[in-house]
């Protein structure tokens, strides 16, 4: 299994140790976009966009640095294409990032509304 595969394996478990039901894993909208992960956060009912990024060790920073605007354009693009699929306008909604370390144990830490939707964007 890739890191990165197991990683995001990781980051589902927690999810749904803390509270989360795990919707869908790798979303993929038909005009490009992705997901890593589509959760609903049980206490508040939230729909999260969840993006996971894993790496070895934090030598050379923090996993979520390499979620840049770029990046954040795919996951905002399928977040919109997931919303559209709902026909739920007023759905609330977040992204995160979930960061996972291979250590032993694994390190695990959400970043909550990570990023926000560009105030141009309309679904």
């Amino acid at each position: 299994m890739a890191l990165g595969e197991w990683g995001e394996a990781v980051a589902v478990a927690w999810l749904l140790r803390n509270r989360y039901r795990v919707i869908r894993r790798n979303y993929r909208a038909n005009r490009g976009g992705e997901v890593d992960v589509v959760a609903r956060h049980k206490p508040t009912s939230t729909l999260c966009f969840i993006e996971v990024k894993t790496r070895k060790s934090d030598r050379y920073g923090r996993p979520a640095l390499a979620v840049d605007r770029e990046k954040e354009a795919l996951i905002v693009r399928g977040a919109m294409s997931w919303l559209r699929l709902l026909d739920m306008p007023d759905v609330a909604f977040r992204f995160d990032i979930i960061e996972v370390i291979a250590s032993e144990p694994p390190e695990i830490s959400m970043i909550e509304d990570a990023f926000h939707l560009p105030p141009d964007i309309f679904y």
